[in-house]
């Protein structure tokens, strides 16, 4: 059985940060974000083969995860000539397939249980199986509407209060018979939601949902990409390294140097070779990427810092995200929601 990941996107929603780094490899914590999908994908021994769908910058993803066996299972990269959209882009890369295929959206983290996705798809004999997950606010989203049975019936686009029937929306998981692929023109931008789904419902073939209650995350934000890292610091997914750490779960490196008269307080991270200098202070929810360096009376709190920056003397970091070799000036502040992209300077006294 095979998997396609569609990790073509140019991650716009996450730009500066994607600028220089494609979405699926920026780091969550010290791991490329592709390598907690292919964990996911890898509890299923029947899958022995991930077909990775890219389009942006392939050769920085290729160059991580080669052929695949240092990571345990067999990868196949399949570029787009031209960004072809959702369904585009699965009959590109699965249009030689002959049987099931699971198909995970590039930017989706879930402990989901797929072997359990599969087995209903088989169960109901499906044409498509899409899992659903349940949001707070449904308004912001495209909903997905089922029957008592399961099926799908209808999408809805973003409805208005008076319009919501459910509060399920596409998780980005599916698992597709690669002879429905027929329906999808060849080398041309076509909408796996807007197009290839509703074309199962108007012919009335099985096409069933998957409720999944359990975690799911969009990562496609700053936001997002912030929470996955305090999610799993306080155990709400389970990953490396704090997954047999207690709470308060802080994690730091055996050479990471903390000096005499600095402050560390959990959750956190703190990576390879990073240096925290006397007097600084590393917040809660604080992840520091290796070989960074934090100056004298610096503080940290809730931000995650890419490898390789400095913190000057006395600068104050909240609730921010710094990409790589960042150089923050002395007395700098700046707050939340602030993203700086890689090799970006700040000069003392710089306040955003």
């Amino acid at each position: 059985m095979k998997a396609i990941l569609l990790a073509g996107g140019k991650g716009t929603r996450l730009r500066p940060l994607t600028i220089h780094t494609p979405k699926p490899i920026v780091p969550i914590f010290n791991r490329p974000f592709l390598h907690y999908q292919l964990d996911l994908l890898k509890q299923v021994p029947e899958i022995d083969e991930v077909i990775l769908s890219l389009n942006y910058q392939p050769r920085r993803i290729e160059e991580i995860f080669g052929d695949g066996s240092e990571c345990g299972i067999k990868i196949r990269y399949v570029v787009e000539p031209a960004p072809l959209g959702t369904a585009g882009a699965i009959k590109y890369a699965g249009d030689q397939l002959t049987e099931s295929v699971v198909v995970f959206n590039g930017d989706v983290l879930t402990q989901i249980d797929l072997a359990s996705v599969i087995r209903l798809h088989r169960e109901r004999k499906a044409r498509a199986t899409i899992v659903l997950t349940p949001v707070d606010n449904p308004t912001a989203y495209g909903l997905v509407e089922t029957d008592v049975d399961g099926n799908i019936r209808r999408f809805l686009e973003k409805p208005s209060a008076d319009e919501i029937t459910t509060n399920n929306i596409n998780a980005g998981i599916y698992v597709l018979e690669p002879d429905t692929f027929d329906r999808i023109p060849s080398n041309v931008s076509w909408s796996i939601e807007r197009s290839y789904f509703p074309s199962l419902v108007e012919r009335g073939e099985t096409f069933v949902g998957y409720i999944y209650n359990g975690y799911w995350i969009d990562i496609g934000t700053p936001a997002k990409y912030s929470q996955v890292h305090r999610d799993i610091m306080d155990g709400r997914y389970a990953a490396a390294p704090f997954r047999e750490i207690a709470a308060p779960r802080t994690w730091i490196a055996s050479d990471a140097r903390i000096e005499e008269g600095a402050t560390v307080e959990g959750p956190c991270f703190v990576d390879e070779g990073c240096l925290v200098k006397a007097g600084a202070k590393i917040g809660p929810y604080s992840v520091i990427g290796r070989q960074t360096q934090i100056e004298e009376d610096a503080a940290v709190s809730g931000a995650v810092i890419w490898p390789n920056c400095r913190i000057s003397r006395e600068a104050c970091i909240r609730d921010a995200i710094l990409g790589r070799n960042c150089h923050i000036g002395r007395n700098v502040s700046l707050n939340s929601g602030a993203v700086l992209g890689d090799k970006t300077t700040l000069t003392d006294y710089t306040k955003a």
